[in-house]
């Protein structure tokens, strides 16, 4: 006659539970759901447990998703063992998952758990040549809520390794930034404090926004932008809004936070009567401190005119990095035309020379060359037959023209407007020395 019973499991059970977690951990197995999975499923999902008297002495917790049943957690105190306990738990637990109209009933066990008996007295069989592979979500389900009512998105995860070029860029951020972030637990073997706050400057069109996301991909974090002139409108005043909305942010769990155009909201304070926008310099610069103490985030602004910012907004203390983004050099040149011209032509176009005529063009310019140069191609092919690809069919315009060739893009590049004049390269260059912080 047993001295045990088994119930449906109780939030007083809470501390049974644990104490079974316990057990299993002091045994050297390490179970395969973590412990706040395990708790998750014992209030929302199905959970039973043994209990001599008062005291929980094992627990079974099953999930079920459509017609597939899983064992979550399976456990009996050591000196319980061998009693029947754990095949009886099973049995319970799956008598209260009936009701789902399961299929099949799983469960996965550390490969160092040899106390498979419960499971093979209950009809389970043991799979061979099977292997287990698990990914972490980033994002938990309940910040999917609040994440949208920021405008804020995850980002495909290929971002990073789809910024064309940039090698030493994207290398600076990797090591700067994105290291210390993703490895924080490492970082601070090493007593490196993880980033809390970047400004990317440099002139229009170098991709300081594209870097901003390539940065929150690599992360796999929420991708946030703050867009000051949508909080303007908002009755609270562009300050109280901005308030609100980091406010908002720090509920999150980790979040890359992105401005543009910061210096609209941050320029020089000067002037008597003080303009309207320094209320608003002054909130941000309270924003940033208290953003700061806040693990898991990283705020990221970017600027065109970074002689315009506040000199107070720049200090240290406020920003980790300035970290200057330029025009592409050579090599980056290269991997955007080959990244832009179509598979089917790039053996036949002379990219070398392309990447000659185009020194000075931003990345922007790279692309917008790239597609006119197609556009003229595609225009040619259909209406400038030179007597005969307007006529006949389309494979006979295809076999006469199967994309844009060198000339194509040479027409391009030439009446294509360079976004960064020479002057403004100079600046930067100059801000660089002066400004720059890596």
């Amino acid at each position: 006659m047993t001295n045990w019973r088994i119930r449906d499991f109780h939030s007083a059970d809470l501390d049974g539970i644990l104490h079974l977690w316990e057990s299993l951990k002091a045994t050297n197995v390490e179970p395969v759901y973590a412990l706040s999975e395990v708790l998750a499923s014992c209030e929302k999902d199905h959970a039973v447990v043994a209990v001599q008297g008062d005291q929980v002495v094992g627990a079974a917790v099953g999930r079920a998703a459509h017609d597939q049943g899983w064992i979550v957690f399976l456990a009996t105190l050591p000196e319980y063992r061998g009693r029947g306990i754990g095949t009886s738990l099973l049995a319970a637990v799956e008598n209260r998952m009936a009701p789902h109209g399961l299929n099949k009933l799983s469960a996965l066990m550390p490969e160092s758990e040899t106390r498979v008996e419960a499971f093979l007295s209950r009809g389970f069989m043991l799979k061979k040549n099977l292997r287990y592979f698990e990914r972490k979500i980033p994002v938990q389900r309940q910040e999917l809520e609040p994440l949208s009512l920021l405008g804020g998105r995850i980002l495909a995860r290929d971002l990073w390794e789809n910024v064309a070029g940039m090698r030493n860029e994207k290398e600076l951020l990797e090591r700067r930034l994105v290291l210390p972030l993703a490895e924080a637990d490492l970082a601070d073997e090493y007593g490196v404090v993880p980033p809390r706050a970047v400004v990317l400057f440099g002139p229009p069109g170098t991709g300081k926004t594209t870097f901003a996301k390539a940065i929150a991909s690599r992360l796999e974090w929420p991708f946030v932008e703050v867009f000051p002139s949508r909080l303007a409108s908002d009755p609270k005043g562009l300050a109280g809004a901005l308030r609100e909305t980091f406010l908002e942010i720090a509920e999150l769990e980790h979040a890359v936070v992105f401005i543009d155009e910061v210096e609209e909201i941050a320029s020089q304070r000067s002037g008597e009567p003080p303009s309207p926008l320094q209320g608003v310099t002054n909130e941000l610069l309270k924003i940033i401190p208290a953003f700061r103490e806040q693990p898991g985030r990283l705020l990221v602004c970017a600027t065109n005119f970074i002689r315009a910012l506040d000199t107070a907004f720049l200090r240290h203390g406020r920003f980790d990095y300035v970290i200057p983004i330029g025009l592409p050099d050579r090599q980056a040149r290269e991997a955007m035309w080959q990244r832009f011209i179509p598979a089917t032509v790039v053996d036949d176009v002379d990219v070398e020379l392309l990447v000659d005529r185009s020194q000075g063009f931003s990345p922007a310019d790279i692309e917008y060359a790239a597609r006119s140069a197609s556009q003229r191609a595609l225009e040619k092919a259909v209406y400038d037959d030179g007597g005969q690809a307007s006529g006949g069919s389309a494979s006979v315009r295809a076999a006469v023209r199967k994309g844009p060739s060198t000339q194509d893009y040479l027409d391009s590049i030439a009446d294509t407007r360079t976004t960064v004049s020479e002057e403004v390269h100079q600046q930067f260059l100059e801000d660089i020395d002066a400004l720059g912080r890596v």
